[in-house]
């Protein structure tokens, strides 16, 4: 069958990373599959991968669409890269992404959210033929995957009665604490759910803490904190799987901190703003807006001086130079569609380890 290879993942050769037993998170290899068939139908399970790489590297594999096939399939898998190791397959149909369901979703928008996972991303896939007699039988591949398998991270603003946690630890342990909540309180109307697992406090992996240690972490937070939590069930999910939960994987539909959608037509008089290369709050280099004209598309469409762009017509700008992001952005000649966060949201996204580029 013919075949078209859009924006993919190329494979790079990989160091050999060993795998390792911890005794609270499980093993660090390839992810478990929960039965071989279901119901009789020749239709085996999702399996779960949490692939991790340093800067240098790739994923190992490059998602292919084809003429012919339905679905985003799993090619080109590099001999010894990540991918291999961790037990992806060639043909596995790739169902989801952080978490994310993306059988549906275009081809590019899907590299891209695998792109902007960094250097870590989950993948839950499909073998190919449990795939093809899936759609098939017309199975809703959606209700294949668990519901809510996703921690949360959860920003909390103190008020006069506290952050409204409280946090147990078993004694003479570090790293385990679970967090009782107060109904009605800051920590409950920022989504921690009760009887949740806490797992990093902003940013920061609690893991090698004391009790005593994590009480001094969050007097000294000052009125907010941040985070990462998970309930038993979802701790549970990843533990019997080996997977580390990080915040790339986490749920922040309850973060104060959005990105916005700007949809400009151009006037006669131009857009009306200026882009600028900068230094960025990771550290790194990024496109900012400025000189945001009053009356003109920019403003209207709710543009703020000092956005940071993060994506131009769908596609993330992530690696892109100045004048490749302008190319980006005059590809229609009259209208362009951004997608932006404010200085704000994205010092705090950076300060959890969550790049603004993840909620793509």
């Amino acid at each position: 069958a013919a075949m078209k290879q859009t924006k993919g993942l190329e494979g790079d050769k990989m160091s050999i990373i060993k795998f390792e037993f911890n005794p609270k998170v499980g093993i660090d290899n390839p992810a478990l599959t929960l039965t071989e068939d279901m119901d009789g139908e020749g239709v085996g399970e999702p399996r779960f991968y949490l692939l991790t790489k340093d800067s240098t590297e790739t994923f190992g594999f490059c998602l292919h669409e084809e003429l012919g096939c339905q679905g985003h399939i799993i090619r080109q898998i590099e001999l010894g890269g990540v991918a291999q190791r961790r037990g992806l397959q060639d043909g596995d149909r790739l169902l989801q992404v952080n978490g994310h369901f993306v059988d549906h979703m275009d081809h590019l928008r899907v590299v891209q959210k695998i792109k902007a996972s960094g250097n870590q991303v989950l993948l839950v896939v499909l073998d190919g033929d449990s795939y093809e007699t899936a759609k098939s039988l017309g199975r809703d591949l959606s209700q294949m995957l668990p519901d809510d398998i996703r921690p949360r991270l959860c920003h909390v603003t103190r008020d006069k009665s506290g952050f409204g946690f409280s946090v147990s630890c078993p004694e003479g342990t570090r790293g385990t604490f679970q967090l009782s909540v107060l109904q009605d309180g800051p920590a409950d109307r920022a989504g921690v759910p009760p009887g949740c697992w806490l797992l990093e406090l902003n940013g920061d992996s609690v893991k090698s803490y004391s009790h005593m240690q994590l009480t001094k972490k969050l007097k000294q937070s000052g009125n907010k904190v941040t985070l990462l939590v998970a309930s038993s069930a979802v701790e549970e999910f990843y533990r019997l799987r080996g997977l580390r939960i990080t915040a790339a994987l986490a749920d922040t539909s309850r973060l104060p901190f959005k990105v916005r959608e700007l949809h400009l037509v151009k006037s006669p008089a131009g857009y009306g703003f200026l882009l600028k290369e900068d230094d960025c709050s990771s550290g790194g280099v990024g496109q900012f807006l400025w000189d945001v004209d009053v009356g003109l598309p920019a403003e209207q469409a709710g543009m703020k001086e000092g956005d940071r762009v993060l994506a131009v017509n769908g596609e993330s700008i992530e690696g892109l130079d100045h004048e490749q992001t302008v190319h980006r952005i005059r590809a229609r000649e009259d209208q362009v569609t951004l997608l932006v966060i404010d200085p704000a949201g994205d010092e705090f996204y950076h300060s959890v380890g969550f790049g603004g580029t993840l909620l793509l």
